[in-house]
């Protein structure tokens, strides 16, 4: 159901480098999100952070720190495009009912089911190519992320917690990126982890408020239908925990005095708190895209820990 005072709300936004292209190639580009980068941003960053981290800063990057960084980037381009299709094809009857979504490509019928499960299939084969640029480890993790994206937009039918599902299916770079540096793993990069597990539930409780109403109409559950006016609560308490996880990680890996560079994604988290109206979707929109901003202050953090070590 749509609300009367806004009858044209959608998060689609079509930039003027989008325009550019070829009429048939446009709503692909908007089935992978293109349009709108920030789920790339919130895949890639946790990758970065850790890479960064792993590397005792960029100093410590060297070529092959470079190169990893640079193939995390492509990789979050194509699987977060996969996950996008993944998304739309589970949910292209539902995304017909809900204001916001009822213009995606599947949704619209501007794309056959059997044109996204082809590009569905193109894009994870080029996902796997980069993959097997990695060690064993990092393979694996790769492999074993993918059933996450995959079942995650199952859990908004089942769970009220699709978020925390969303945060263990987005932070795998966090491990990754750990084990693409090391070959291996430590307690610095589960931290990291779990603290992006805390960020996503936060970031995305607020991306959920823009739907909260017609959620409610067609059955779709989320944290912020789940806690309603606690809401600003429980966000607080999830960037809070993920603030003391990072904290703990940036000292675990280098030194006490680190940890106090995450004050500076804590600051931003404070801002966004401040602002938010979780009845205003516009607003809503708009922090959580800012958390671009968050995890870049993050993997400043990571760079600059070292030089407190």
């Amino acid at each position: 159901m749509m609300n009367n005072k806004d009858q044209s709300y959608t998060d689609i936004n079509i930039p003027q480098w989008l325009q550019a292209l070829p009429a048939p190639v446009r709503p692909f580009a908007l089935l992978m999100r293109l349009d709108r980068p920030i789920g790339t941003w919130l895949l890639f960053l946790p990758g970065l952070a850790s890479i960064l981290l792993a590397a005792d800063g960029l100093g410590g990057l060297g070529l092959r720190g470079f190169i990893i960084a640079f193939f995390f980037a492509i990789g979050a381009i194509i699987m977060r495009g996969a996950g996008c299709i993944i998304n739309d094809l589970w949910d292209r009857d539902l995304d017909k009912k809900v204001e916001r979504t009822a213009s995606r490509p599947l949704a619209s019928g501007a794309i056959s089911t059997r044109q996204a499960t082809a590009s569905l299939a193109f894009l994870l084969f080029l996902g796997l190519f980069i993959l097997l640029q990695f060690d064993l480890l990092t393979i694996a993790l790769g492999i074993l992320s993918l059933g996450f994206v995959v079942l995650y937009p199952y859990m908004k039918r089942v769970t009220w917690w699709p978020q925390a599902f969303l945060g263990l299916t987005f932070n795998f770079g966090a491990l990754m990126g750990w084990s693409a540096i090391h070959g291996g793993l430590s307690l610095s990069a589960f931290l990291l982890y779990i603290g992006g597990i805390c960020w996503t539930l936060g970031y995305d409780t607020i991306y959920a408020a823009q739907d909260k109403d017609d959620d409610a109409l067609i059955g779709v559950r989320s944290t912020v239908r789940l806690f309603e006016d606690k809401s600003h609560s429980m966000v607080r308490l999830f960037y809070g925990g993920a603030v003391c996880c990072w904290a703990l990680a940036l000292i675990m890996a280098t030194s006490f005095a680190a940890g106090f560079l995450i004050l500076f994604p804590a600051m931003h988290f404070y801002w966004q708190l401040q602002r938010w109206d979780w009845e205003d979707r516009a607003l809503s929109l708009m922090l959580f895209k800012s958390n671009r901003d968050a995890g870049l202050l993050l993997c400043l953090a990571c760079a600059g820990a070292a030089f407190l070590a």
